[in-house]
């Protein structure tokens, strides 16, 4: 591959379902990749099953949703129940959460069903990026540039990127490679996990929903309706051997009882990992997914945690290679995205465990709130680090919608623009939005519309008249349902970044064009807005 520096595109080492989202975020930012896998095929294991909330929303900004929910299940209810009496103790209603996002629910697909979703998404959007049967063998950094060195079928070659990033798993050689340490720990305790051909739904009709957990102190275990399947999740103690066939048709006979039929479809051990690696960044190298953290896989925290990681680096990228921010924007991909992993998914995960075997050191990160569980449960809940005050959240509680706060991601909410209805989460899918909570009956003094890096736009239940030069740039809120939502008071601004967390949110005085927008946009990126070409 032959080119300038600006022509060179980024690397991507590992073609799993995080780096297959990766590439399709600089794809959508319109960045080339080129992605590098050392096997022949992509992963038929039995792995990850469930896609959250969140994810979902990443998945539609870059263009792949409709396709994975064609081929998922869908659910709008996470089962909570108890082994001992096999009846519903405290579900988790995500339908509840219409008024936060465009997907109130969460889906079961098998990983070797999706990633070949996003495989034809992205030989779609980029052709030739994928390349299999490529091994990386090491690198070297360059100022401009990260030259990777690579084994394929036809012998050895070498490669230039902008940037290279390592979604090579747990064993990551990248990550190996840049001196990164990994800490924390491996338990002895695993995770047995079987896909079953059983029918619960005619010859034996079970009322499950699609997403039980079966709590127990003695035998606790994971219940999951995949599209053509059911997948049975349970501890393996510490020292057990591997289960025959024999034996694994038995314990899941001990959970739904006898039926007609019951075929082992596939299997698979997981070891239970709490390890995050010390840094995840090395000049133009980075981590992400299992080889920056290796989250055990309860409530399915692993692969949506590796989501998180995609969709906040390459907003970053994009915004660099663009020239529209200074290469110190790609140092908060680690400020923010560290903690949620080694204090937000690793201790959710642990609190997951005591929950499911009902042991005394439960922290209760179940409540009863149903809207606190379903914002949580779905990812919704991660208020990142924007600031780097250290002041982040991924836990919410109560029955109600809390107002947002900065680092907090934004409601998914409908407005009605000049072009007609859009959603807040497609007006932010490739710039800032500077979102005015404010009257346009009083001609507001918004900042013009002239950058394709930050938008302006007066948000209000009342429609900007015709005559007052604020049509361009005005979103109608019918009954103030965003303003509510947010739970900001009139003359309020709010900065909302590409990947939909906000920013800041201040008061503005609405008589007096101040450029508070540009100001914060500026201490985001390091630099101010470029103007759109006259």
């Amino acid at each position: 591959m032959s080119g300038t520096t600006e022509q060179l595109p980024v690397g991507i080492v590992g073609a799993g379902p995080v780096g297959l989202v990766t590439a399709l975020g600089l794809v959508h930012y319109g960045i080339p990749v080129v992605i590098f896998e050392e096997d022949d095929r992509l992963s038929l294991d039995t792995k990850a099953g469930t896609v959250l909330t969140r994810t979902l929303e990443v998945l539609h900004r870059y263009g792949v949703l409709d396709d994975v929910l064609a081929g998922s299940l869908r659910i709008d209810e996470i089962g909570e129940l108890d082994r001992a009496t096999n009846t519903q103790t405290l579900s988790v209603r995500t339908s509840e959460l219409t008024e936060d996002t465009r997907f109130p629910f969460v889906i079961n697909i098998p990983q070797h069903e999706l990633e070949p979703i996003l495989r034809r998404r992205l030989d779609e959007a980029a052709p030739g990026a994928l390349h299999m049967r490529h091994r990386l063998l090491d690198f070297t950094q360059h100022p401009d540039r990260v030259d990777v060195r690579l084994t394929t079928l036809e012998g050895e070659r070498t490669v230039p990127v902008r940037y290279l990033l390592a979604c090579d798993g747990g064993r990551s050689v990248v990550r190996d490679q840049i001196g990164a340490v990994v800490e924390g720990q491996t338990y002895e305790e695993r995770y047995m996990l079987v896909d079953l051909k059983v029918d619960l739904d005619v010859e034996n009709p079970r009322d499950y929903p699609y997403l039980a957990y079966f709590g127990d102190p003695k035998e606790w275990m994971i219940l999951v309706r995949q599209p053509h399947c059911w997948r049975f999740l349970y501890p393996l103690p510490a020292g057990q051997a591997e289960p025959t066939r024999d034996e694994l048709v038995d314990k899941a006979r001990r959970f739904i009882g006898d039926t007609k039929t019951l075929e082992i479809v596939g299997t698979n051990i997981y070891n239970v990992h709490q390890r995050v690696a010390d840094r995840w960044q090395d000049g133009r190298v980075f981590l992400l997914g299992d080889a920056a953290h290796l989250i055990t896989p309860m409530w399915a925290l692993g692969l949506n945690t590796g989501v998180l990681d995609a969709s906040n680096l390459p907003w970053r990228m994009a915004w660099v290679l663009r020239g529209w921010a200074e290469p110190a924007l790609l140092d908060g991909y680690q400020t923010e995205q560290e903690p949620v992993a080694t204090k937000g998914s690793a201790a959710m995960a642990a609190a997951a465990r005591a929950y499911m075997a009902r042991r005394a050191d439960d922290p209760g990160v179940m409540t009863d709130g149903n809207w606190g569980n379903a914002f949580t449960r779905g990812m919704l809940g991660v208020r990142l680090d924007v600031d780097g005050t250290g002041d982040w959240s991924m836990v919410a509680a109560g029955d109600d919608p809390v107002p947002v706060l900065s680092g907090a991601r934004s409601p998914d909410l409908p407005v009605f623009g000049p072009a007609g209805t859009v959603h807040l989460h497609d007006l932010v899918s490739d710039a800032f939005v500077a979102l005015y909570f404010t009257d346009p009956r009083r001609v507001p003094a918004l900042p013009p519309q002239d950058s394709p890096a930050l938008r302006h736009y007066v948000v209000s239940r009342w429609d900007a008249p015709h005559d007052s030069g604020l049509r361009d740039r005005a979103l109608f809120d019918p009954g103030d349902r965003v303003r509510r939502r947010f739970g900001v008071k009139d003359d309020t601004l709010v900065l909302i970044r590409p990947d939909g967390h906000v920013a800041a949110i201040v008061p503005f005085d609405p008589a007096i064009s101040t450029g508070q927008a540009v100001e914060l946009y500026t201490r985001t990126t390091g630099c101010p807005p470029p103007r759109d070409a006259a």
